[in-house]
């Protein structure tokens, strides 16, 4: 299990080499000029031209590249071209926000999730799971966009019991901040739990059919029994996936939910340093998605060697 992470984790530098040629190379070529953003419609060419020279736009892209990459490694992530703060304090700002984000919507996702697939596998084909599934299928059907519109509409416009946006004064506390936290958090949980039912659903009604299972049943064990230990472990596998790949993708920005409710994290960072052709904050941001994307990976390839003891003996040989 060892040798197969260090060689998971070695393998994290040639992948972000050709990430990062990636992203540079697209991120050069889009259409759009900084110097000409930053200095505004009536700046003239000799003004343009002088900015260019100044963020090193002038230079070939390779060698444009090779820059970047020193400082990267150096732990330099530059400047922002928009507002002049360093891209590392910009980062450092939304992050948190966003890993907060993530940690609390994905686990209201699995422990509301996880067990409606449950309920609704063990009652294959009858009423409940018929409820279950048509749930599901109208909380993947809802845009995300649409359905925080609805709620600051409600609870914000309506009723005004919860903020529309922001995270409130950040020297507060986090208790006396979660109002703010609470719709940009069922707008993610609501596709994100219909995700892990349907997915738990499918995996435990092809676990439950299988013989270990018939023999469980039949040397006398309660059907809570049955599930909690001998089916659910097994059809988790497949889903665990599917957990660190919506994990991933919060962690790299909610841009659509933190768009809406313009909760400042790295998804919305990436939006506005977009719009304002910011390419190293546009950069370092997709570096840190990738890096979290292959991060996250391993840690679900680890996952599978504790849920199932043979993925550990295969790796071993």
């Amino acid at each position: 299990m060892q040798r197969y992470l260090i060689r998971r984790l070695l393998l994290l530098l040639p992948t972000l080499l050709l990430a990062s040629i990636l992203i540079f190379a697209i991120i050069a070529l889009a259409p759009g000029d900084p110097a000409r953003m930053m200095l505004g419609a009536n700046a003239t060419p000799e003004e343009v031209a002088v900015e260019r020279t100044r963020l090193g736009l002038d230079e070939p892209i390779f060698v444009r590249y090779g820059i970047w990459l020193t400082d990267v490694g150096k732990l330099n992530l530059g400047v922002s071209q928009s507002n002049r703060r360093s891209v590392s304090s910009l980062i450092g700002d939304a992050l948190p926000n966003t890993l907060r984000l993530a940690f609390i919507s994905l686990t209201i996702s699995i422990l509301i999730g996880f067990p409606m697939g449950m309920v609704a596998a063990t009652n294959a084909n009858r009423r409940v799971d018929a409820i279950v599934t048509g749930f599901n299928s109208l909380g993947l059907a809802i845009p995300s966009f649409w359905f925080g519109l609805l709620l600051i509409l409600f609870f914000s416009v309506q009723l005004k019991w919860l903020p529309a946006s922001g995270i409130g004064e950040p020297n507060r506390p986090l208790y006396e901040r979660l109002n703010y936290l609470i719709m940009p958090v069922a707008t993610i949980v609501l596709s994100n739990m219909s995700v892990f039912s349907r997915y738990v659903r499918s995996a435990m009604i092809d676990v439950l059919s299988t013989d270990y299972v018939r023999t469980a049943r039949a040397k006398g064990l309660s059907e809570s029994v049955v599930v909690a230990r001998h089916a659910l472990r097994n059809a988790l596998i497949p889903v665990i996936t599917i957990v660190g790949i919506q994990f991933g993708r919060l962690l790299g920005g909610a841009v659509v939910t933190e768009s809406i409710f313009a909760y400042p994290g790295i998804g919305r960072l990436v939006i506005n340093s977009i719009a304002n052709r910011d390419y190293p904050v546009v950069q370092a941001t997709l570096m840190l998605v990738v890096l979290i994307f292959l991060i996250t990976n391993i840690i679900v390839d680890a996952s599978y060697a504790y849920l199932d003891p043979r993925v550990k003996l295969e790796r071993a040989r």
